[in-house]
């Protein structure tokens, strides 16, 4: 569903500044979110911390003409000409505002969640009860707080035949505005937990604010057993259905008979609005697993499911993605990192995992943790609880970090414990450095900086460099740019690890350089970015079924080639209750690798992404077969044609605009008139014109050092299999670099050579997995002498013929563990 902008101004009472048509279809609040700026409504949010107003021009130039803001620049008509801002007095509010509105066009049943605990479980186990049957939206993941929550009921459209949404609080005061937003019909609170009662003077003052979810829906569930809960419902004015259950009331609406835990699964057996006894069983065995499905039964019954079709279905139910992950760290360590919170209850969570986890090499268990916030209980406790907690889960050494679990360090009781004040005081200490063989757990609150301490722990080095040359990489990147016109936009390629240069630096100057996205490999690749900053848009375009998880988490946004992947990721994203996640569709049109058959698959494509909201089509490409060569000329012409015809199809079966791009670096030149809207910059960002095989401007040097020269008489070998002959008196040099660097075993015995002070130095004998030889006779050279392997002075293309293969083969191949060097001149 859209809006013109004119509706929207009316909807939240703007003042409008600007007058230029526009639909809205997306709203955003984080400008690193951003992804079709044609159709985008900006909220310009003030936040204690941040100011959305700062990042109006960099999303200006990135495409987006529609802004809600408190103030507007001053240059507005001339500095953003063709732009609209609506101006309000507060914008947290007119995106409340909007979203309400939006809700008001619905006349279906709306489930509003809220409680300490179990939101999101309630929330997607009761998509999967019940979207077999209607279209339901729902929160994406934990959309719960008064910008998730606007966001979220705005995902509703005219399929929408049920919705269900979280309403999360932290404070008083708050619950108000996300009941006028959600507007339920069906308002459930799923337990009264100790999360953020440290906001509240009691807990009972708590659960009248999140009961104030209930005013005015027609149906309220909730569980009557807790005391606090039932008799703050009993003192409501409420006169709705009061659906609660009970394991001991006989006369509840959802009475619950019994539970029977078995080792895999437990059967709940319950009797609903006093009808007969009926059953379900769930594939959990944990209370708390239990608890929620009792909730979900009880509004899955009211909606209408049958109580055949709850136990099929709850049987089936899958667990809520966790975020854990398991890497293998340096010195024979297994990392388990969940450095992404750190509340009680999920590092129970997270132990529970670490101790279920097999490990036959009897390792000792590692927790390091970061301090623990709004638990609402006494910190001397909440400590004491931890060292119980972990003492049972079978953690022997605890590492402490932060301030607050420093100073209660006491009350922690573990075989082995250190506290530390900072992360990089942790770094810098003999305990760090003393980690080995252990199964560690990295858990700890985003703001402490845990990602320090993984990389640390995998990371790896070794002594020949790669110096990388940013400037050169800017200077290629505006070669290209100077091809294309104002409009058009850019992708550029830094998947295999930006072709050998090192992919963050790389992604780190593009982002500096604005370019509209970034392309790697795979997920890691993406996440990996992530993890250090970048925030431009990254398109994966080899997402591997087993990383759906790491898009998702990383606003990662994958080439979609088949309907095998095409259905497993709609799948996948709407268990994580995702909706409209960017995707980019690729058709073949002659290179026959991967891709839809433009002609014989399009009507299937068009009807699945029509038929679900899991995912949405940001892009629409293809490959050139030969763009670097006039010899294919022709049938670069009927790719353009079949594309053309193609995607102009997939365009129109959508409202959104729909990107689309084919020209590789290459094609930029070549094919100007082919760029549309979008071109793809890859090996000539990186100094290689793959029309003529020459360097634009080289951005990757690699260097070795002399490690020794020896004196070699005439018929001996030097190397593996005696293959390097000497046919004189000769001087052997060895450099640390071998075939596990990435230098091609195939240059060896002469085949090919290094720079050794500017002169040509032949490669000599079988070059090895660490050390390569080469016959440095003659030149005037000593020991700590650089090498140069290929460079500025040794073009990367001299060796790719020698090689008789491509450059991207020889950039791509250089090792990881060769230490990477930039520079800016």
């Amino acid at each position: 569903m859209t809006y013109t902008i004119e509706k929207v101004a009316t909807l939240i009472g703007a003042r409008r500044y600007g007058k230029h048509k526009a639909d809205i279809g997306f709203l955003l609040t984080d400008s690193r979110s951003l992804c079709f700026p044609e159709e985008t409504l900006f909220f310009a949010l003030k936040t204690k911390r941040n100011d959305g107003h700062n990042y109006i021009a960099d999303l200006y130039r990135r495409g987006v003409r529609n802004f809600v803001v408190t103030d507007v620049p001053n240059n507005y008509d001339s500095a953003y000409s063709g732009a609209n801002f609506l101006k309000v007095i507060d914008t947290l509010e007119a995106l409340q505002r909007l979203a309400e509105r939006h809700r008001d066009a619905f006349d279906i049943p709306i489930v509003g969640i809220t409680g300490s605990n179990g939101k999101t479980m309630v929330k997607e186990w009761l998509y999967q009860l019940m979207s077999p049957d209607m279209y339901v939206t729902r929160s994406p993941r934990s959309y719960n707080s008064q910008v998730g929550v606007p966001l979220s009921v705005w995902l509703m459209d005219k399929q929408t035949r049920l919705g269900i949404f979280e309403a999360g609080i932290s404070e008083k005061g708050e619950m108000s505005a996300l009941r006028d937003i959600i507007q339920p019909t069906i308002a459930v609170l799923t337990n009264l937990g100790s999360a953020h009662q440290e906001n509240f003077e009691s807990a009972e003052e708590k659960c009248r604010e999140k009961a104030i979810l209930f005013h005015d829906a027609k149906t309220i569930v909730y569980h009557a057993d807790d005391k606090i809960v039932a008799g703050v419902v009993a003192s409501l004015d409420y006169r709705g259905e009061r659906l609660y259950w009970s394991t001991s009331d006989r006369q509840a609406p959802m009475y619950i008979k019994a539970v029977e835990k078995k080792e895999t699964a437990a059967t709940i057996t319950y009797i609903y609005k006093g009808g007969i006894e009926n059953w379900y069983s769930i594939p959990f065995i944990d209370d708390a697993s239990v608890t929620n499905s009792i909730v979900c039964a009880t509004i899955a019954l009211h909606l209408g499911l049958d109580a055949d079709k709850l136990d099929e279905r709850m049987l089936q139910l899958e667990p809520v993605a966790m975020r854990l992950e398991v890497k293998e760290g340096r010195h024979g360590c297994t990392l388990i990192n969940d450095s992404y919170n750190s509340d009680f209850n999920s590092l129970d969570i997270a132990l529970d995992f670490m101790n279920r986890r097999p490990d036959h090499q009897g390792r000792r268990r590692t927790l390091i943790l970061s301090d623990i916030f709004q638990s609402g209980v006494e910190p001397a406790r909440l400590y004491r609880d931890v060292g119980e907690l972990a003492a049972k889960r079978g953690v022997e050494k605890l590492i402490g970090i932060g301030p607050s679990i420093s100073s209660y360090a006491d009350e922690i009781h573990t075989q082995e414990k250190y506290c530390f004040s900072t992360v990089a005081d942790f770094i810098h200490s003999p305990v760090f450095k003393g980690l080995r063989n252990e199964v560690i757990l990295l858990k700890g609150a985003r703001r402490f900086g845990f990602d320090r301490i993984t990389e640390l722990l995998v990371q790896k080095v070794h002594e020949t460099v790669l110096e990388v040359n940013l400037n050169a990489v800017v200077d290629n990147l505006n070669y290209y740019r100077s091809f294309l016109k104002p409009e058009t936009k850019l992708v550029c390629m830094i998947k295999a690890d930006a072709y050998g240069a090192g992919s963050v630096e790389i992604a780190k100057s593009l982002q500096d350089h604005q370019v509209d996205y970034l392309a790697v490999a795979v997920a890691d690749e993406g996440a990996m970015l992530r993890g250090n900053g970048i925030t431009s848009s990254i398109m994966i375009m080899n997402p591997e079924l087993s990383a759906f998880k790491t898009m998702f988490d990383n606003d990662l946004e994958p080439e979609v080639y088949s309907f095998r992947l095409l259905d497993a990721l709609v799948k996948a994203a709407e268990k994580e209750g995702i909706t409209n996640f960017p995707v980019h569709i690729k058709l073949d049109t002659g290179m026959h690798r991967l891709g839809f058959d433009p002609e014989k698959d399009l009507d299937k494509l068009i009807e699945k992404l029509q038929h679900q909201n899991a995912v949405i089509p940001r892009s629409v490409f293809s490959h050139f077969v030969g763009a670097d060569s006039d010899d294919f000329d022709s049938f670069s012409a009927l790719q353009f044609e079949r594309f053309d015809r193609a995607s102009k199809r997939l365009q129109q079966a959508f409202e959104h605009k729909i990107l689309r791009h084919m020209d590789n670096s290459a094609g930029i030149e070549h094919f100007p008139g082919w760029q549309m809207d979008m071109c793809r910059l890859g090996l000539g960002l990186y100094g290689v014109n793959s029309r003529n095989n020459e360097i634009i401007n080289n951005v990757s040097t690699l260097k070795s050092t002399i490690l020794q020269l020896r004196r070699v008489p005439a018929d001996e070998t030097v190397g593996y299999s005696r293959k390097g002959k000497l046919m004189r008196d000769s001087v052997i040099a060895a450099i640390p670099i071998g075939y596990a660097d990435g230098l091609n075993r195939h240059l060896g015995n002469r085949r090919g050579y290094c720079l050794v002070n500017g002169c040509k130095a032949e490669y000599v004998g079988n070059i090895c997995m660490d050390v390569a030889l080469v016959d440095v006779t003659g030149i005037d050279c000593k020991e700590g002498d650089t090498v140069e392997i290929f460079g500025d002075h040794l073009p990367v293309t001299v060796l790719s013929k020698i090689l008789d293969t491509i450059p991207y083969e020889v950039l791509t191949s250089v090792s990881s563990r060769v230490k990477r060097i930039y520079f800016q001149d």
